[in-house]
């Protein structure tokens, strides 16, 4: 786990795909970050391309070229900060351009470097477009399985990054993330299960002071199962792992039914659902927090949260992008590194 980082220190914010809404997110919760109470943060990212967004969507806007992150705080309340970054195409607000991923990639690896030296005190990454990426040979299923990549020392045990989705009504955790359904059998383990559940019980005592977070385990198969006759991942899975981590101290409950696990009364009972599939667990807080979620990265030496939605081309250089997921992950960013504890 991290150290406490300085609180004075900035969030940095990476660029995302520059034809997304990302530009128009900065740009908007800058203009309101007073109003927010949000901490000082800079932006890496094509200073060109944010001064056209600005103007395409009709916003005064004071934007300040930095050359060092340590600037930001002096500059922030009067102008964006921005540490710049050229793309190496001209944008268009709604556009793909695989001939700018260098700069979107270069964005995401720069931040991680600033939190990782010390100058930068969380990382916040706006969306990308991962098939735009792979045309530049980014070889990683998505942020998480990158940043994890960025995270990891030669000669160290690998980092193995936990995906949480978190809102005020729900937290979830995939144990599987980005493969597809029919490897989800093949690919879910005790070892897997048990590993997952522990970084996220110990993310949960790290950053959020919860001694014992309780953990609700999903049940692969409709009914959990019901006793084998509609699948075996659950008793010779699932449930023995749920016995061991019991033993080791931690707070699990289940194998529960998903379609009874995620109503309002069921939420009461569990800090976390820890789900075996992706859209397990990610269709439920979606539907409950779909403009709120955000996206957190546990199990890496730094804070790194993200919104928890796409690129919206559609809706790029609008105005019409709610930007309520980013103010969220930055403001959880803020409270994870205020709350770092050295359990």
């Amino acid at each position: 786990m991290s150290l406490p980082p300085n609180k004075k220190l900035p969030i940095v914010l990476t660029m995302g795909d520059p034809a997304g809404i990302g530009p128009d997110l900065a740009l908007q919760i800058w203009l309101q970050h007073a109003g927010l109470a949000l901490p000082a943060f800079c932006v890496i990212g094509c200073l060109d391309t944010m001064r056209q967004r600005a103007s395409v969507m009709g916003l005064d806007i004071a934007l300040q070229d930095i050359q060092n992150i340590s600037e930001t705080g002096n500059v922030f309340d009067a102008a964006l900060p921005v540490l710049p970054l050229p793309c190496q195409n001209p944008v268009s607000a709604g556009i793909a351009d695989n001939g700018n991923a260098e700069a979107v990639i270069g964005s995401i690896e720069q931040a991680v470097s600033l939190v990782q030296g010390g100058a930068a005190r969380a990382v916040v990454t706006n969306p990308i477009n991962k098939e735009v990426l792979y045309d530049a040979g980014f070889r990683f299923p998505g942020h998480t399985e990158f940043l994890a990549s960025l995270a990891s020392v030669d000669g160290q045990k690998p980092i193995f990054p936990v995906m949480m989705l978190a809102s005020k009504q729900l937290n979830v955790v995939p144990v599987t993330i980005h493969i597809a359904l029919s490897q989800v059998s093949e690919k879910l383990t005790q070892d897997l299960l048990i590993k997952t559940c522990q970084i996220t019980r110990d993310a949960f005592r790290h950053y959020f002071g919860l001694e014992r977070p309780r953990l609700a385990i999903a049940g692969l198969n409709p009914h959990a199962g019901e006793g084998g006759s509609m699948g075996m991942q659950e008793k010779e899975i699932i449930i023995p792992a749920i016995e061991k981590m019991r033993k080791m101290g931690l707070e699990v409950s289940g194998p529960h039914p998903a379609d009874t696990l995620f109503h309002e009364e069921a939420r009461q009972k569990y800090d976390v659902v820890m789900g075996m599939y992706h859209d397990q667990v990610l269709i439920p807080i979606k539907t409950l927090a779909f403009d709120s979620g955000v996206n957190v990265t546990l199990g890496l030496p730094f804070v790194r949260t993200s919104p928890d939605h796409g690129t919206a081309y559609d809706i790029a250089g609008t105005g019409k992008a709610n930007p309520r997921s980013l103010v969220e992950a930055i403001k959880m960013a803020s409270r994870m590194t205020d709350g770092i504890t050295s359990k």
